[in-house]
């Protein structure tokens, strides 16, 4: 019988992915699961990619992985907490990794100031709208092994077989008899998840069916989907190869919910930076360094990047998320309800072996906001994370270009930011850092590029006298109108063209400064929340 903390310790399983691992560089991707094969030769992984859905107890889990290896065959071996049949599992386009990737990314934005002379320019909003085939697996010697194989099925160019055990060194030995290779010390690995009853996923590669390039390939991607109590992560299984500090960045959809660790400290990227044109050309250096020096301050912390609702983004680096993106994701196989509402959160982390002391765990969290152009009562620019009514958090970066023309009116209005002279309502799109695990690390002087303090992680700009944070913001911060006159000065807010949050998190501004769909996305969010209210005061 299983005593309660093996029950708790399954649970603690309940996610398909173990996503860390398979090291081939001192700068590698935390990879889900590990790579046994029939060769000597190592067989790693470097580049991960998870996004994780959650609804209820139910998990959607969709994995992209990078192989580099000898072209032979091999396979992927990932802790499961079910028994998983072949219509819970399915193959995806790579093409969907990308798109939630850039959408959360962190991002660059560059502004210039309008010429504070220039007429307020003027918006309208718009509407927006058996055994498998070729399998090649023999039976355990002996009859009284202790593995058993669950279920057997083919999916794309895997041979998939669901394993249990109830002896690790029995599915160690089954690796082996098999002729796996496996890491060396998995057994201790393995004991763990084999006492808490977790199964086995081994997804067997036909290697005659992957493109190899300089004994590289891109696998396809992976969804499975499964049910269990608690959402977790287990990460110390893909360890066993790893040769220096893991990149783990995982993205969880879930309808109206952001998450973060329940037993590891949380904490958030500082956004809102103003920086130096030096950042332009190395922004994945620079944000790595920022990273890291966040780390530095937050001891074992996750990082939340990103907590925004999916199927919007201001700025964007890319296209919003669709009600097909979501359906790809595995709203299909949720709740039914309609395709929107989603919140996507980007959670980062980074970690070695002898920092990772247990498997990560999630738990619900409030909404947060930050990272927008939105000025504060004291005409301030937001800073950092506080509690909201939404979730609008996102690690943002700013390039400011101000106005270095003449001022010949007598009543100059500073603070419009907006595209380049000449064409205002074009603001080039944001850069967004990917591929963080392989950015240079420990050349970049943040102090040198930034420029404004960062009292969230002791970090003062170069040069001394360093000025408060957004202090060049706060100057050039619009006046608040005259009552009874008609105003001269920019209404706060940036992209989005949005004024001081209300007490709901959101707020609906008169004019945006970089186009009209980006303010309609922001403006109807707006009014569905005062339409929310009314309805709470009629029924209240």
């Amino acid at each position: 019988m299983k005593t309660m903390t093996q029950t708790t310790r399954a649970l603690a399983l309940a996610t398909l992915v173990a996503c860390a691992g398979m090291a081939w560089s001192a700068q590698a991707e935390a990879f889900c699961g590990f790579y046994v094969g029939g060769a000597d030769t190592k067989l790693f992984n470097n580049a991960t990619m998870t996004v994780m859905m959650r609804d209820g107890k139910r998990t959607v889990l969709s994995m992209q992985n990078n192989y580099q290896g000898p072209p032979s065959d091999f396979a992927m071996v990932v802790p499961v907490p079910v028994v998983l049949q072949k219509e819970n599992v399915q193959t995806l386009d790579q093409a969907i990794f990308d798109k939630v990737d850039q959408m959360a990314a962190p991002r660059l934005v560059e502004y210039w100031e309008m010429d504070p002379c220039a007429p307020m320019p003027k918006y309208e909003v718009r509407a927006f709208g058996g055994a498998a085939p070729g399998m090649v697996l023999e039976d355990a010697v002996d009859e009284k092994a202790a593995v058993k194989i669950e279920a057997q099925f083919k999916v794309g160019e895997y041979d998939i077989v669901i394993l249990s055990a109830n002896d690790s060194g029995a599915l160690d030995k089954w690796l082996k008899q098999n002729k796996y290779n496996i890491p060396e010390g998995a057994e201790p690995v393995l004991r763990p998840y084999v006492e808490a009853g977790t199964k086995f996923f081994v997804a067997k590669v036909d290697a005659k069916k992957i493109k190899f390039k300089d004994n590289k390939a891109v696998l396809s991607p992976l969804r499975f989907y499964y049910d269990s109590d608690t959402f977790s992560l287990p990460v110390r299984l893909g360890l066993l190869n790893a040769n220096g500090p893991q990149d783990l960045i995982v993205h969880i959809l879930a309808r109206g919910q952001r998450y973060e660790m329940a037993n590891f400290p949380n904490a958030t990227i500082p956004t809102n930076i103003g920086v130096g044109e030096d950042a332009k050309g190395k922004f994945g250096e620079f944000y790595a360094a920022l990273f890291d020096r966040t780390l530095k301050k937050n001891k074992g912390a996750v990082i939340t990047e990103y907590a925004w609702d999916a199927s919007t983004c201001d700025p964007c680096p890319g296209p919003n998320l669709t009600g097909q993106d979501f359906l790809t994701l595995g709203a299909d196989v949720i709740d039914g309800k309609p395709q929107y509402g989603f919140v996507l959160t980007r959670l980062h982390a980074r970690y070695t072996k002898e920092e990772l002391k247990e498997d990560l765990v999630f738990k619900a969290a409030g909404p947060i906001v930050g990272g927008r152009e939105w000025y504060g009562p004291n005409k301030e620019l937001e800073q950092a994370s506080k509690p909201g009514g939404v979730n609008n958090f996102q690690g943002r970066y700013i390039i400011r270009h101000p106005w270095t023309g003449e001022i010949k009116c007598e009543n100059p209005v500073r603070g419009r930011w907006g595209g380049p002279p000449g064409n205002f309502d074009a603001r080039p799109a944001p850069a967004a850092a990917r591929d963080l695990a392989d950015a240079p690390r420990g050349a970049m002087t943040l102090e040198n590029v930034v420029r404004q303090d960062i009292p969230e992680i002791d970090l003062k700009q170069a040069g001394g006298g360093a000025s408060k944070p957004a202090e060049d913001d706060k100057k050039e911060a619009p006046e608040p109108a005259k009552p009874g006159a008609e105003s001269k000065e920019a209404p706060a807010g940036g992209e989005g063209g949005a004024s001081p949050e209300d007490d709901e998190g959101c707020a609906v501004a008169s004019h945006h400064r970089s186009g009209g769909n980006l303010w309609a996305a922001q403006g109807l969010l707006g009014l569905l929340v005062m339409v929310r209210r009314k309805k709470n005061r009629r029924a209240a």
